[in-house]
């Protein structure tokens, strides 16, 4: 049977009460299991953290003394208790080290996704589909209006100029996917890679997990038209380079706000859109579905009841 308030939203995040932890904490806990070490999902601080060696690696780079106390190592696909809630890591293919989490107590599966996504990414786990009673899905883009283009095509945007480009992305995840599709696909440019995301390339190839071929820029570099380069620089520093001359600015990213005043539009994101949602019960067969990381109410509309979908939160 499955039990309704087994997972809750409370001050700090989501809530297991059975087992006393928290999935994916907004502050800091006592025993914290996480999905992946982007920032809104992995916090500092934590005493006991359940996550895999690439999340644990990305957080101990970025957090040093604060990444937290305690860190329990966990392999995909292998199975460990906390207070009697069996956990299992699943690849989510959303970033390097990315787990979608499963909860099994009593009999009941409770699929929790964090974030993740369907398309191909050659710069981590590719993700993996495991039926379950409760699918906790996030709704990032869980509209219908909302389907995502194909990343080769928009990468190959590319190509149709000889303009140096100021490209702009998130610096984890993100950016290791770039230079991958660019390497690929646009292997006429050449990739000068801003410092702060030089680390965390290096994590990638420490797993295996090769971005492309790149190398460190500098400001000077920037003043050299006509070389085919791709500035990939972090939004800090894409923004502070508004008035960049003698460059193409581009910002890739699934939201269209981020497209807004730029020279080029790059729509690639790392988020599920509506139809990989749809594919992803279709996929997991639940019984309920409960949503959370955007506005489940589109969903909720779809399934008009014949999937019984609980909304955690509407942010």
């Amino acid at each position: 049977m499955i039990i309704s308030d087994f997972l809750v939203l409370n001050d700090y995040g989501l809530y297991c009460r059975t087992g006393d932890f928290y999935l994916d904490p907004k502050a800091p806990v006592f025993n914290a299991v996480i999905s992946h070490a982007h920032g809104d999902h992995a916090v500092p601080g934590n005493e006991n953290i359940y996550c895999t060696g690439a999340t644990s690696a990305i957080m101990n780079l970025r957090y040093k003394r604060n990444a937290g106390n305690n860190f329990t190592i966990c392999e995909f696909n292998h199975s460990f208790l906390i207070n009697g809630v069996e956990i299992t890591f699943i690849p989510a293919g959303h970033i390097l080290g990315s787990a979608q989490v499963l909860l099994q107590y009593k009999g009941i599966k409770y699929l929790y996704t964090g974030d993740y996504k369907l398309q191909a990414d050659e710069t981590c786990e590719p993700i993996e589909f495991s039926e379950a009673d409760v699918l906790i899905t996030e709704t990032t883009f869980a509209d219908p209006d909302v389907q995502h283009p194909d990343p080769v095509s928009e990468i190959e945007k590319l190509n149709l100029s000889e303009h140096n480009v100021l490209l702009g992305a998130y610096s984890l995840g993100k950016a290791q996917r770039l230079i991958n599709l660019i390497s690929v696909h646009c292997p006429q440019r050449k990739i000068l890679v801003h410092h702060a995301i030089l680390p965390l390339n290096k994590i990638y190839e420490n797993y295996n997990y090769l971005p492309g071929k790149y190398e460190p820029y500098n400001r000077k570099l920037m003043k050299t038209p006509g070389q085919n380069y791709v500035y990939l620089v972090p939004p800090m520093t894409f923004d502070s380079y508004f008035r960049a001359k003698n460059v193409v600015r581009a910002f890739a990213s699934g939201w269209k706000r981020l497209q807004q005043n730029n020279d080029l539009e790059i729509y690639i994101s790392d988020h599920v859109d509506w139809n990989d949602i749809l594919a992803m019960i279709s996929e997991v067969k639940p019984k309920e579905i409960w949503t959370l990381h955007g506005d489940g109410t589109k969903l909720k509309e779809y399934f008009n009841n014949q999937i019984p979908i609980k909304i955690l939160n509407k942010c």
